[in-house]
């Protein structure tokens, strides 16, 4: 392992890949290639543009011809495969971009891969390849189930690298991550979104009842995760990375607010995303059977969050504009002007279904979800 291919490495966790393997391995070359979409930034990378075991090429992975320029170039040996689009809500306004990259660009890129011969090829999926967990944790031997475009151009994109290591014997591994927050996350994602809107006292759009479950890893510990699957990962094999710390969004909500310092009523209830899964969780024994273990708890990460935030608005303010606001309108204004036929999520008094074990809970009348009891509540 010498030369080692990053793709998508201008994004969030590629970014902080990149730059963790290149202080880490500085006997290794990373190549970062990113085709720089509206969440690839190269101000992701500044830390490490003098790095002399570092280097850029832009491209897309769905471009054969760039494809194998770059691995002529660099004599690549490595491949480690984070080019996605990601978001789920832009999956459901429109999907065509999902299937080009996730699906069309991994096969095209496990092509060039096995005609140059490199030696492993790492590719990063996630959690949402499972589905609605509703009660107990997914194993990489489970089935998948997945309930969004985006979700299932993963799957996809997972199911053409297994077949690229069973009919052509290709040394592949694949990470399943959680729900990763961290520094340099694009500002549509629920952390960075709420941060950079609440430091502006903007009001912030919560789904449904915000009770949905998400298992929150730090993204240096994701990073962790991936150099060990990378390093001691066996050939055909997938690992689950988690954080397995589990939290309503809510609770995720009120948490950043905290520590920002801004009232809870910049929270506004609005109809719920189109098939949106209530609950993921994991379980990640086998990545833990190799050696990873994850440095950063969730109160920890979360700290590290708003404060980077908080010093670094150079960075996201100059995101939060032109096609960002577009998106935005289309995500978000309706649902917001909805509120008035939402009557369950009124401001003020709202009453919501919590989990026996919520913390917002309080007693009222039960309601059946998955694996928990739910209440009916007035916060």
């Amino acid at each position: 392992m010498k030369n080692i291919l990053v793709t998508g490495g201008a994004g969030f966790i590629g970014s902080a890949f990149a730059r963790y393997m290149t202080a880490r391995y500085p006997n290794y070359n990373i190549i970062v290639l990113d085709k720089l979409t509206y969440a690839g930034n190269v101000d992701n990378l500044l830390p490490i543009s003098d790095e002399p075991n570092y280097r850029f090429e832009r491209g897309d992975i769905a471009d054969r011809t760039a494809i194998t320029r770059v691995f002529q170039a660099h004599d690549i040996d490595t491949v480690v495969n984070f080019a996605a689009e990601s978001h789920v809500d832009r999956s459901i306004l429109d999907a065509d971009a999902f299937i080009h990259t996730d699906v069309v660009g991994v096969y095209i890129l496990l092509d060039e891969a096995k005609k140059h011969g490199v030696d492993r090829f790492l590719h990063v999926s996630t959690d949402e390849v499972y589905g609605d967990v509703h009660e107990g944790y997914s194993v990489e031997t489970d089935p998948f189930a997945p309930n969004s475009p985006y979700a299932a151009s993963k799957a996809g994109g997972e199911l053409m690298v297994r077949s690229y290591h069973v009919t052509h014997g290709m040394n592949t591994v694949v990470t399943r991550g959680s729900n990763t927050f961290g520094p340099y996350q694009y500002p549509e994602k629920l952390l960075p979104f709420f941060i950079t809107e609440a430091i502006d006292d903007k009001n912030l759009p919560l789904y449904g009842d915000g009770l949905q479950v998400r298992d929150w890893l730090y993204v240096e510990d994701h990073v962790t995760g991936i150099d060990t699957a990378l390093h001691k990962g066996v050939a055909g094999e997938a690992y689950n990375i988690a954080g397995e710390d589990n939290r309503y969004n809510i609770e995720v909500a009120k948490a950043m607010l905290a520590l920002l310092g801004k009232p809870e009523s910049l929270l506004k209830h609005v109809p719920d995303r189109e098939g949106h899964d209530r609950r993921y969780a994991m379980n990640c024994d086998k990545l833990r059977a190799l050696g990873w273990q994850r440095a950063h708890s969730f109160d920890t990460g979360i700290q590290l969050t708003v404060d980077w935030y908080r010093q670094n608005e150079w960075w996201w303010r100059k995101i939060k504009t032109g096609e960002y606001l577009e998106y935005y309108k289309r995500q978000y204004a309706a649902r917001l002007a909805a509120r008035g036929a939402f009557p369950q999520l009124r401001v003020g008094v709202i009453t919501a279904f919590f989990p026996s074990d919520c913390p917002y809970a309080l007693a009222g009348q039960n309601y059946g979800y998955g694996c928990s009891t739910m209440r009916g509540a007035i916060i």
